[in-house]
């Protein structure tokens, strides 16, 4: 007699958004017997839609915030329906009808079907360049519209809001956000809170308008204006509506379920229909409906529990916690932010010039609400105050700064299993240490990757390494390197920061992340960093630079100077070099001499000539001194060379005047041959052309200094075209992605070639588009200091202090 299997039961699930998916993954965990169905309205698969706004400001792609692949839902055996949107349930037959007819039975069945955009009674909002801010093609459109210069209003001061706002400033929009109320982020900030926000926002170049009704989006057809209620009007090229959210309540409603605001649910998740469950921002627990992620999750793993039999707690009303990064600024809130109430008491510290507010509430000595801005560095401390309800009189001295704890784990270990650490995407401390004893994560990055955790906002992180410390005995900090004591942040994060918070100027990045007053190592980092990620739209602090940058010539240990006229891959000319012999005659040039780059050094000269001397010998500078692109080394190659194949003249001529003049972290030097008898030594350079039989090879990370290495291969192509092209792409990843004072050889070493070739010549097209457009970008903007006005930018630095008797400092 055959074995008869099991009839499994039917779970449909409503929704494929992150708080039902992460429903099913926790009813995975458990013993089940349910054949899912899983129907989403998108065509995407599910994603993280908290990261959206990391999507419009460019810092993630789509891929990158998919939560489960394709993949996924087959290992699981899920069935799922993308782009079928549920029109009606059928409660008597316990089916779900599709609106493309299909008619899929349930023995169990699960709302998950989140919220829609609010959108307010504006006249006009069904224009074009109007839309919400909610999901992927919501962002996908705000990509496609924005652009450098294009004005963008923001209507809602909110998180969603001030994130939409963030992603097209990145864009390159000038921002305007709309709020109805008197502060940002109301529900979250006090009065006070609210106001550190705006400033900083402010600061950043986002225009903030409080206390305005929108009344009408103008324009024929499409969004060219706003009109408020009190007559004022802006100009707009695009809207965004990002007012709030209304719980997709509808389907339930029309089914006969119970419905208030939200689905009304029990403490195991169930409707008023006992086989139909409810999770997420569609459902409403004891009259509250959530937002946040962290209640979601929670809620999820209630309902998992119940529906396959394993229900030992029922979901418990969550405080309305929230710990975020809005622009760059960490914002932490729980409980009660105002303090009206005459019960209760506000303590409270205020540091304006750092952007720090700190307020604890407290009723008879226990805390029932904070609020931080600036500085979320204790909110675990106060979290775990509020939920343990604790009596805070001895504490009192130390409440807003908590003196350090004798156990460094004790705030983790106060944390239960069930805790989450992550709101951002739900991860509890449980699943943490789960990572840790089954997968054998020690770094964050194996957590990062293994868990997702701290991937959202990253404001977790910190406690994210307390539990490493505590429970993983081969724990490895992952330390970086700080850009110096005066501007304590890793380069690679610094440059996030200037990149996404658009700051243009070496002072305001000391000013708000530095001491305010910086010094010889971060000062000239921090200019070469603005000038390259704005591309020369930035404001230059000449003050911040070296010596040799400002006075555009190489100081000597006595103090004089050296000047290099550029020679196009080692081109000169008969009228050249009698201007070079007749300033070196007019100004007592003590040596003059052939460099190893094939150019002539003029050594020796004083301060005060140089102006006189740029003016004299008409030359373009070939940026001897700077952290800059030397030269470009040539063979004589196919035109005179029997041996050559390749045109090694002309190529590193063109290769030399597409790149000079532009600033790098280092200095780097190039060749070009025309044979793989490599006579320019190419492949000891920055970056090297190797002229084939009908073909280039393009090389990085030369060295011939004190440590010879030869250079990696990055490519081989066919053309000169390409070879040309492929130079360019590594010379801008060189100097968008390396630490000020890295060279190339270090640079393909600590990065690697795999991920390099990856990210440059076998990148995909819009990625190679982006780097050539801003190198061209900065190319276009940049000028020759030597011939760039007839009189030095400020004259009076050319001074020659006498009598020299000590090395000039290169910062002074």
């Amino acid at each position: 007699m055959k074995n008869l299997e099991i009839a499994k039961r039917n779970l449909v699930v409503i929704g494929n958004g992150m708080a039902g998916i992460a429903c099913v993954e926790q009813i995975l965990r458990h013993k089940h017997d349910f054949q899912i169905t899983v129907f989403g309205d998108e065509t995407h698969v599910n994603y993280n839609r908290i990261l959206l706004s990391s999507v419009l400001a460019g810092e993630k792609n789509l891929d990158e915030i998919v939560l489960n692949p394709i993949e996924w839902y087959a290992e699981n055996n899920i069935q799922l329906r993308l782009g079928v949107r549920i029109a009606r349930i059928d409660r008597d037959m316990k089916a779900v009808v599709g609106d493309d007819g299909s008619l899929t039975p349930y023995d169990s069945l699960l709302i998950a079907t989140g919220s829609s955009p609010f959108i307010p009674k504006i006249e006009g909002v069904d224009k074009k360049r109007v839309c919400a801010f909610r999901n992927i093609e919501d962002t996908q459109s705000l990509l496609e519209w924005s652009a450098p210069g294009k004005k963008a209003v923001v209507i809602g001061g909110g998180l969603l809001g001030l994130e939409a706002a963030r992603g097209l400033q990145v864009q390159g929009c000038e921002v305007t956000v709309v709020h109805l109320m008197d502060r940002l982020m109301e529900r979250q900030l006090d009065p006070i809170g609210g106001l550190y926000l705006r400033k900083k926002m402010e600061r950043l170049g986002v225009n903030v308008k409080l206390g305005k009704s929108t009344q009408a989006i103008l324009g024929n057809g499409s969004a060219q204006g706003v009109r408020f209620t009190d007559g004022e009007e802006i100009e707009a090229d695009l809207v965004v509506i990002a007012a709030g959210i209304r719980p997709n309540s509808g389907l339930a409603r029309e089914a006969g379920l119970e419905v208030n605001r939200g689905i009304v649910v029990n403490d195991y998740m169930q409707t008023s229909d006992p086989d139909i469950y409810s999770v997420g921002e569609c459902t409403e627990h004891r009259g509250a409906c959530y937002g946040l992620v962290a209640p979601l999750f929670a809620q999820g793993k209630v309902l998992a529990a119940a529906i396959t039999g394993n229900t030992d707690g029922g979901f418990e009303p969550q405080s309305s916690a929230a710990k975020l990064k809005i622009m760059g600024v960490d914002v932490f809130s729980a409980g009660v932010v105002e303090d009206t109430d005459e019960t209760v008491e506000a303590i409270k510290y205020e540091d304006a010039s750092l952007g720090i507010y700190k307020k604890l509430v407290l009723r008879e000595n226990r805390l029932i609400g904070v609020v931080l801005v600036g500085d979320v560095s204790d909110s675990a401390r106060y979290v775990e105050w509020l939920r343990s309800n604790t009596d805070l009189t001895d504490k009192r001295r130390s409440l807003l700064f908590p003196e350090p704890a004798a156990d460094a784990g004790a705030v983790a270990a106060s944390m239960s299993d069930h805790e989450t650490v992550c709101g951002c995407l739900g991860v509890t401390k449980g699943a943490i240490i789960e990572a840790i004893h089954e997968k054998g994560v020690s770094t964050m990055a194996q957590l990062k990757e293994c868990t997702r955790a701290s991937t959202g906002c990253g404001s977790c992180g910190n406690l994210c390494k307390d539990i490493l410390r505590a429970v993983a005995p081969e724990f490895q900090e992952e330390s970086k390197k700080v850009l110096c004591k005066c501007v304590a942040y890793p380069e690679d994060q610094l440059r996030e920061i200037v990149r996404t918070q658009r700051l243009k100027s070496v002072q305001d990045i000391l000013d708000i992340y530095g001491d305010g007053h910086g010094c010889e190592v971060c000062k000239p980092a921090l200019s070469y960093m603005v000038d390259m990620l704005w591309c020369g739209d930035h404001e230059e602090d000449r003050a911040a630079r070296f010596i040799n940058d400002r006075v555009h010539a190489n100081i000597q240990k006595d103090g004089t100077f050296s000047v290099i006229p550029r020679m196009r891959g080692g081109i000169t000319s008969p009228a050249e070099l009698r201007k070079i012999a007749d300033v070196a005659d007019k100004y007592n040039v003590p040596l003059v001499k052939v460099t190893g780059s094939q150019r002539i050094d003029l050594l020796g000269v004083k301060k005060n000539d140089l102006p006189k001397i740029w003016a004299d010998l008409g030359m373009p500078s070939g940026q001897g001194y700077a952290k800059g692109v030397r030269m470009v080394k040539t063979c004589v190659g196919s035109d005179f060379c029997r041996f050559g194949t390749q045109n090694a003249i002309e190529t590193g001529v063109e290769l030399e005047r597409r790149l000079e003049n532009l600033f790098t972290p280092h200095k780097t030097k190039m060749a070009v041959v025309g044979c793989p008898r490599n006579c320019a030594e190419a492949t000891v350079k920055d970056i090297g052309l190797i002229g084939q039989e009908g073909s280039w090879q393009v090389v990085v990370g030369g060295a011939a200094g004190k440590s010879v290495r030869k250079a990696d291969l990055l490519v081989t192509v066919d053309t000169t075209k390409e070879a040309i092209e492929a130079a360019e792409l590594f010379f801008q990843y060189y100097r968008e992605n390396a630490n000020y004072l890295e060279r190339t050889y270090d640079f393909v070493e600590r990065f690697g070639m795999e991920k390099v070739r990856r990210e440059t010549v076998y990148a995909t097209a819009p990625v190679k588009e982006g780097l050539l457009k801003r190198l061209h970008t900065s190319k276009s903007l940049s000028s020759d200091a030597w011939l760039e006005r007839d009189e030095p930018r400020t004259a009076h630095q050319f001074v020659q202090i006498q009598p020299m008797e000590t090395v000039a400092p290169v910062f002074a």
